[in-house]
Order: C-alpha cells, then structure tokens, then sequence
C-alpha cells in the first residue's frame, strides 16, 4: 500500500512538473534591422498551420514605420502550388518577444488570434535564428540560406532540449528549389 502511494504521489509530481515547464529563455538582444528579410526554414515540429506545406518554406519579415512588421510565410504544397500567409508581428517585451497574428486586421483586438513568436536561440551573425514559444508546442529553425550543417542543426536542438522542448517529432524541411539569395 505504501508503495502505491508513492507510485501515485511520484506521478502526479511528474505530471505537475511537465504541465509547468520552466521559463523559456529568449535571446538577450535582437536587432530587428538584422532579423528582417528572408528566412529559409530548415525545421519545425509539426503543427496545424502549416500541415498542407511540403516544402520550400520561407519567412519574410519587413519592419513598418508604427513598430509592426509585416510578415510572409510561403510554402509550396504536394501539387507544387503556392501556399502564402500574410501576418502582422508586434512586439510585447522586448524585440525578442514577438506576436504573430494572421487574421484580419479587424480581429486585432482578440488576444487569441495572437501566437507567442520568441526567438530563443540566434547565431551570432544573423545565419540562423530558433523561434518557439512558452508552451514549447511550436518551434522552428530558420535560417539565411536553405540550409545549415548537420552540426549546427544537432547543437541547436540539444540547447532547446535543454529548454524543456521535446523534439522528437521534429521534422526536416525540404528546401530543393530554393537558391535565390534571400530578399530584404
């Protein structure tokens, strides 16, 4: 009986534990100037937006006058066609803490057609960026050019592992067509 007890505390207190990750760290500084243009990703864990998506997936971020910046997520689909959403991302603690809404306009003033967008992890020079999200059910890697090394892409998801992300559902994101260098 004791036994049980404490199988059952035990459990709980892991459940607890899970259902309250501890606080994810953003970067400490991000120049937004620098983080604007072209974004290739190269990985993400899968999630409801971006399920007809098959590949050459880019992130366009350009900076308004107001503070806002536009954003363009493309895709291409199984039949080769193009997918673009077009969104808005405000800050909201510092520029390392974004929102991200692609609603209309008109619906801004709803708190939850507003998504976490936290840049948690960047290369020094810009080449290439992680952006997840408290709850850690969204992550990206993005990055200047449609790829990046098997090593930098292990040591990037080991530091958000250590962040409390499970990546085991990760996928690779098939960047064939896209050499173009990126636009600003």
């Amino acid at each position: 009986m004791r036994t049980a007890v404490i199988l059952i505390v035990a459990s709980a207190a892991l459940s607890a534990a899970e259902a309250n990750p501890p606080p994810l760290n953003t970067v400490m500084e991000l120049d937004l100037k620098r983080y604007a243009g072209r974004w290739f990703e190269i990985a993400r864990l899968p999630n409801r937006f971006q399920t007809s998506c098959a590949g050459e997936v880019t992130a366009t971020y350009r900076l308004r006058p107001d503070g806002k910046i536009d954003v363009v997520n493309e895709c291409s689909t199984d039949d080769g066609a193009l997918k673009s959403a077009k969104g808005q991302a405000r800050i909201v603690d510092g520029p390392m803490k974004l929102q991200v809404r692609f609603a209309p306009a008109w619906l801004s003033f709803l708190p939850m057609v507003w998504g976490d967008y936290w840049v948690i992890d960047l290369a020094d020079d810009y080449s290439w960026a992680v952006v997840g999200e408290p709850a850690r059910e969204f992550f990206w890697i993005l990055a200047r050019e449609p790829r990046l090394s098997e090593a930098e892409i292990q040591a990037i998801v080991e530091r958000a592992e250590e962040q409390g992300y499970d990546l085991s559902t990760m996928t690779r994101t098939r960047q064939r067509s896209l050499v173009e260098s990126p636009t600003q």
